[in-house]
């Protein structure tokens, strides 16, 4: 690991109350104090105190910036290092102004994308699933998102992962003094015993990944697609579940020429909405290039929310839409019932199931709370579970725990067809370690550069 001091703006690029500047390092206290100046003496500073300066350039004597200074002493610190935060104005010029004289004389470097989050894992302060619950709390949609992202970063998943380690290391414990003293014919060491165990480690395992499935929704989104024909009331959904007039809504149909992608939380589920062109049969060629977006993000859709006017009959065009989407998970839409219902709603339900069936009026702005529901009881089977939030979203984390599981279920075949303890043991080692690869104790170089470059450079 490298001991050298690191420097990056932690905070969003643009105007704003401040910009932070995070250094990180063993001269992080003395490569500021090179440039601050103020009453008080920081390279003599206890941790964790502020103090007001002015940045100085020590070859020109001119005050560059005004900027609140903040030390944090290892091992007290995010990174376990010595880490310095200095405040400026907020915008361009000033905190860039401030980076470039802590990186002129080239004692202090830029750091690498996640190389601060990096450096706490690499000194001991987080494990692996911690580290990446930081990008998840950056990246999070929604307040459940945000919830599950905290509770990994204080560790949830790992406590559960630490304790199944634990199990299984004292498991392979009988195993070696059964394998090295087999004259002591250890008691509790016998075939029932190895299953008993390898069995309660699925269980733990299972009880995760049964919330792997609504863990990577509420961390990604469902990609919703809203489809129907032209002037149905698309743009509109949108426009009032964004509470935004992001779409153009007119009574002109075809308005909408491309795919509008926008984020919304419905109930506390995260959807990525697209808003389709219109698909109907056209001669107008840049509608027809919509249409086509459209039908490729039907492909693309986890949920697709198909839009009917219920003042107008179906259509042919509806009638080939609810054959393409018969097999999906789909969710029907009847808009402007504030008019007189025309649709014969009897075809509908011969496709597709009544509790999928959504009146609304997007005009009134009535039914989306059963939009709400209808999707909530689609994808979670009603609500979501509160009390336990440790969801398993990461792919890399179901993926190990998915590897973890086989190889104790062949640690109990092989028990269960009588093999030697000592070849039953490979299963529960190989079971242990996949486990510590998903905390971090036993990770590739490449893995973690992997990982860490999908950060900002602040972070």
């Amino acid at each position: 690991m490298n001991h050298d001091t690191i420097a990056a703006i932690s905070t969003a690029v643009g105007e704003g109350g401040i910009a932070v500047i995070r250094v990180s390092g063993p001269d992080a206290v003395g490569e500021s104090a090179k440039l601050f100046r103020s009453k008080s003496k920081i390279t003599e500073a206890e941790s964790h105190t502020v103090h007001y300066g002015h940045i100085v350039d020590p070859k020109t004597g001119d005050t560059v910036e005004e900027i609140i200074l903040t030390i944090m002493r290892g091992p007290r610190s995010f990174t376990a290092e010595d880490v310095v935060e200095l405040s400026t104005h907020g915008g361009v010029v000033a905190v860039k102004r401030v980076l470039e004289l802590l990186l002129r004389e080239g004692t202090v470097r830029i750091a690498e994308p996640g190389e601060f989050t990096k450096r706490a894992f690499l000194n001991g302060r987080i494990d692996l699933t911690q580290a990446e619950a930081v990008i998840d709390l950056i990246r999070s949609k929604s307040d459940r998102a945000f919830s599950i992202a905290m509770k990994q970063s204080e560790g949830a998943l790992s406590k559960r992962v630490k304790a199944l380690r634990h199990t299984l290391i004292e498991l392979l414990a009988h195993i070696e003094v059964n394998i090295d003293y087999p004259e002591h014919d250890v008691a509790d060491m016998t075939s029932a015993f190895i299953k008993e165990r390898c069995k309660e480690a699925e269980a733990e395992i299972n009880k995760l990944l049964k919330t792997a499935r609504e863990g990577k929704i509420l961390r990604e989104g469902i990609v919703t697609a809203i489809v129907g024909r032209p002037n149905v009331g698309k743009s509109s959904l949108l426009n009032a579940l964004v509470q935004e007039n992001k779409a153009i809504v007119t009574d002109i149909p075809g308005t909408t020429r491309d795919v509008i992608e926008e984020y919304v939380t419905l109930g506390g589920i995260p959807l990525r909405l697209l808003d389709t062109a219109g698909i109907r049969e056209t001669s107008d060629v840049v509608e027809r290039i919509g249409v086509e977006r459209s039908r490729s993000a039907l492909e693309e859709a986890d949920l697709i929310l198909f839009v009917l006017n219920v003042n107008e009959p179906l259509h042919p065009d509806d009638r080939l839409l609810m054959e393409q989407l018969r097999d999906r998970r789909v969710v029907i839409l009847l808009n402007k019932t504030d008019l007189p219902t025309v649709l014969e709603i009897a075809e509908l339900e011969s496709v597709f199931a009544a509790d999928s069936i959504v009146r609304l009026s997007v005009l009134q702005e009535t039914g989306l709370d059963v939009l709400e529901g209808v999707i909530s009881r689609m994808f979670f089977s009603g609500e979501l579970e509160t009390a336990d939030l440790t969801y398993v979203s990461n792919v890399r984390h179901i993926t190990l725990l998915g590897h973890t599981l086989q190889s104790l279920a062949d640690a109990v075949e092989a028990t269960d067809m009588g093999i030697p303890i000592d070849i039953v043991q490979i299963d529960v080692r190989t079971a242990w370690e996949l486990l510590g690869e998903l905390i971090g104790d036993s990770v590739s170089e490449s893995l973690l550069d992997q990982i860490f470059s999908q950060f900002c450079l602040g972070k």
